[in-house]
């Protein structure tokens, strides 16, 4: 397996949005992150602290970690993920078996809502997606300006020290 074997594979499972972010990191969802989607697996594509991580789950997190190349992933081992120096650690099919069950591990802990609309036709869920994401980059936009405004404010509101 390596990085486009694996993007490939991933891109293959229901419901599955990928993200560049992070600098040279592919981010995998379950479900759009604009409508509540979860992140199950990330790519490094710079191999800095591993070449992938993805959610692992409690019961198989231990004993992933005690296999050689394998290890707890970087700021998310306390949620059980698992990073792997390289792509050597695991044979194709045992990648394909441990990113499947990241997936499905992930998408059995989305909320109802988050679900239930995932299974919405199509094009009735890419509607909802681009309003959502039209939505939370107006209230982002809006969010900032306000922030400035109550600094502006808050130092207008300061007495000064002579």
């Amino acid at each position: 397996m390596d990085a486009e074997r694996a993007r490939e594979f991933l891109l293959t499972l229901p419901q599955v949005c990928e993200t560049k972010q992070w600098g040279e990191n592919l981010v995998f969802w379950t479900g759009d992150k604009a409508i509540g989607g979860k992140m199950f697996c990330l790519l490094n594509l710079d191999a800095q602290g591993g070449v992938i991580s993805f959610a692992a789950g409690q019961e198989r997190f231990y004993e992933l970690v005690e296999r050689e190349g394998l290890f707890p992933a970087p700021y998310f081992a306390r949620i059980f993920w698992i990073a792997a120096e390289g792509w050597g650690s695991l044979r194709n099919a045992e990648w394909e078996e441990v990113l499947r069950a990241a997936h499905e591990i992930v998408y059995g802990k989305l909320p109802k809502r988050v679900k239930e609309t995932l299974e919405l036709p199509v094009r009735a869920r890419e509607k909802l997606i681009r309003e959502r994401r039209t939505f939370l980059a107006e209230r982002t936009a809006a969010g900032k300006v306000t922030t400035a405004e109550k600094k502006v404010a808050v130092k207008a509101r300061k007495p000064r020290k002579n």
